[in-house]
C-alpha cells in the first residue's frame, strides 16, 4: 500500500566537522522538526539514512517521515531514493530542505520542481530519482563575501552575527514545512515569501 504522508529530508553532511556549517541548514531544520515530533533519529533499514517516523507537531493527522542522509551532500540521491522506495512514496510526496546561495541569509522560499542551480545535493537527487519534480524549502545563506569560492563558503560555520538569528530562522523554516504539509504550496508561499 502506498504511503499516505510526507517524506521530509534535510540535506547536509554527516560528522562533527560539518555540523554548524551553512551547507547543513537542512539538517538543522530536520532536527527541529524531529524535536517537535518528539522523535529521535534511528538508522533506516537500508542503512543509508537516519529517519524519524511520526506526525508533524501541531498538525493532527499529518504523517511524516523525516530523513537525513548518512553520506555526503553530493551523494544525497541514494538515501532519498531508498527512503521513497522503502515507504512506497512518490517524488510528489518529497520535501527537501536545503541551503540556497541565491537568497539573503534567513530568506525562505517554498517551491515545487526546478533546476539544480549548481547545488550538488539537488543534482544527486535528480540523478537518483530521474526528476526534479518534488517540493523544496530553500533556506537562504547569502553569497560569499568578496571573491571567496562558494564551495569554501558553504562549508564554513555561520558567523557570530548570523548565529544570533539562526534558531529563529530554523524555526521559521520548520514552520514552512508544516504549513506546506497542511495548507499546500500556495498557502505556504503566501505566508513565507
Amino acid at each position: 500500500m502506498p504511503y499516505d504522508g510526507w517524506i521530509v529530508v534535510g540535506l547536509g553532511n554527516p560528522g562533527a566537522s560539518y555540523a554548524n556549517t551553512r551547507h547543513n541548514v537542512g539538517y538543522l531544520v530536520a532536527d527541529e522538526l524531529a524535536r517537535r515530533m518528539g522523535g529521535s533519529w534511528k538508522a533506516q533499514k537500508s542503512g543509508r539514512a537516519l529517519a524519524v517516523e511520526g506526525r508533524l507537531a501541531g498538525v493532527p493527522g499529518v504523517r511524516a517521515v523525516l530523513g537525513r542522509g548518512r553520506c555526503y551532500m553530493n551523494e544525497s540521491g541514494g538515501p532519498i531514493s531508498s527512503l521513497l522506495a522503502f515507504f512506497k512514496a512518490s517524488p510528489e510526496q518529497l520535501v527537501v530542505i536545503h541551503d540556497e546561495l541565491d537568497l539573503p541569509y534567513g530568506g525562505l522560499r517554498v517551491k515545487y520542481g526546478g533546476g539544480d542551480n549548481g547545488h550538488n545535493g539537488l543534482k544527486s537527487i535528480r540523478q537518483a530519482l530521474g526528476t526534479g519534480e518534488y517540493y523544496r524549502v530553500r533556506f537562504g545563506i547569502g553569497r560569499p563575501p568578496g571573491r571567496q569560492d562558494p564551495v569554501d563558503f558553504v562549508l564554513t560555520p555561520f558567523s557570530s552575527a548570523e548565529k544570533r538569528e539562526l534558531d529563529l530562522y530554523v524555526q521559521r523554516a520548520a514552520d514552512a514545512v508544516e504549513s506546506l504539509a497542511t495548507g499546500g504550496l500556495e498557502s505556504a508561499q503566501n505566508l513565507y515569501h
